[in-house]
């Protein structure tokens, strides 16, 4: 029970989104120098997007639905942006990406913010901390706090990502991590953003083509409808992507 604290769904103001941040980076701070492979995978392969895109792959082969014929152009945006699903693995394997301690869940709503004073007081929801990329971590956060609509908006034209929210967060990220992070995570921050995104709308999607086993629904085509919310925020990031890149070039000494 931590007492004088809330967490939030949606981040009501920047200031909220900006603590959350300062908060998983903190988190990285700590945790700089822990051996993170030690760590017990809780979930084998959870942001392995190659492995994620095979999956994808075979779903679409398999066609175990015959909804494939119905989502021709989602289809076509997922294989066209293959390379999405290697670049951060293969930098990883590289060494140009430490493997770090990593939350996996960064949701806003898993950080515990004091009522009065508005700051981060600790992070929740600790059951998929495990091996990872920083830069997964950031992106996850961005890809639903960031986001200007619900995950599951079936009118694209609301679905952006905001980027006075994007900025707030690379601020306070960077200020938390407190020069932990490699010159190459803070580099890779906008990628981690849009794998993750392109990661996230793809498991919706071959969910939905495996008939909706994993991810609950309370709709049809609520999956569909979840892949094609990340489909539209990975289009505007690619619009953006200059600035997203200024910002963090912006943020960079922060660090």
């Amino acid at each position: 029970m931590i007492e004088d604290a809330i967490s939030y769904d949606k981040a009501e103001n920047q200031q909220i989104f900006y603590e959350s941040a300062v908060a998983f980076g903190k988190f990285q701070q700590m945790l700089s120098d822990y051996p993170a492979e030690t760590l017990h995978e809780t979930i084998s392969g959870f942001h392995d997007t190659k492995a994620r895109y095979q999956v994808f792959e075979k779903a679409l082969e398999e066609d175990s639905c015959d909804r494939a014929k119905e989502v021709a152009a989602e289809i076509a945006f997922f294989k066209k942006r293959k390379e999405l699903s290697k670049v951060l693995g293969e930098m990883q394997k590289k060494g140009e990406l430490p493997l770090r301690v990593t939350h996996n869940d960064t949701k806003l709503n898993n950080i515990m913010i004091d009522k009065k004073t508005g700051k981060g007081i600790c992070i929740i929801d600790l059951d998929t901390v495990m091996p990872g990329l920083a830069v997964n971590d950031f992106g996850d956060a961005i890809r639903f706090g960031a986001s200007t609509a619900a995950e599951d908006e079936r009118d694209l034209s609301k679905v952006r990502c905001d980027l006075q929210l994007f900025e707030r967060y690379v601020q306070g990220f960077l200020e938390g991590c407190a020069g932990k992070l490699t010159e190459n995570e803070i580099a890779m921050l906008p990628m981690g953003a849009k794998v993750m995104t392109y990661e996230c709308g793809m498991r919706f999607f071959t969910d939905y083509l495996q008939g909706d086993v994993y991810f609950k629904i309370y709709r049809e085509k609520q999956n569909l409808d979840r892949a094609r919310t990340q489909i539209q925020l990975v289009r505007d990031m690619e619009q953006k992507w200059s600035q997203m890149e200024q910002i963090v070039q912006r943020y960079k000494n922060s660090k």
